[in-house]
């Protein structure tokens, strides 16, 4: 389980594919911390650590996971947002995020407004799932990339989020352009509701 509060974009440092399996190794400031079998998220994707070496670790990412996000986009040298698991204890300060990544989408415009950016994201829509909660609402919470944002100018196949400096700077944002692939993971409590609802007809 995580808050979708990014703690720092890692460096990609080695890709090797198995199979349909592609194991990632990353270079980041808390690698010491980490113990294998524990959950980061990667650019919102829950997986596994496997292995630490130095100021590296290893994750691997399935063929189902590599259908569902960016992941397998990623080269040496891309940056990618990490959080380990939340901690029960403290505050909330996101959004409930689980790390499992409901489908990508496309970057289709970033705008400059006066010291902050506009985002604006489009994504394949599906009513049935739509439904059940795989979409977007004005004012609702939304992960991108492993990042707890608010959606604004929510529409059927889209949407804008609206990104500070600091976010810019400390996360992958900064390397988000038209055309590149985000991965998303739509509000857990949203699909619940929707899912609760379509059980009450």
């Amino acid at each position: 389980m995580f808050s979708g509060i990014v703690e720092e974009a890692a460096t990609v440092v080695g890709l090797k594919k198995e199979k349909g399996n592609l194991h990632l190794t990353l270079k980041c400031s808390f690698t010491h911390e980490l113990k294998i079998d524990q959950s980061v998220s990667h650019n919102g994707v829950c997986l596994t650590v496997v292995n630490t070496q130095g100021d590296t670790y290893t994750v691997t990412a399935i063929q189902e996971t590599l259908e569902k996000s960016n992941l397998g986009f990623l080269k040496e040298g891309d940056r990618v947002n990490l959080e380990r698991s939340m901690i029960m204890n403290g505050r909330l300060d996101g959004h409930i995020v689980q790390g499992h990544v409901d489908q990508t989408a496309e970057c289709l415009e970033v705008k400059e407004s006066d010291g902050s950016w506009y985002f604006t994201f489009r994504y394949d829509i599906n009513k049935a799932m739509a439904a059940q909660g795989y979409m977007t609402v004005e004012k609702g919470s939304v992960c991108v990339n492993g990042v707890s944002l608010t959606v604004v100018n929510s529409r059927d196949d889209r949407f804008s989020v609206a990104i500070i400096p600091y976010t810019y700077e400390f996360t992958n944002f900064h390397q988000i352009k038209p055309g590149t692939i985000v991965n998303l993971e739509f509000d857990i409590l949203g699909k619940y509701i929707s899912r609760l609802m379509a059980l009450k007809d």
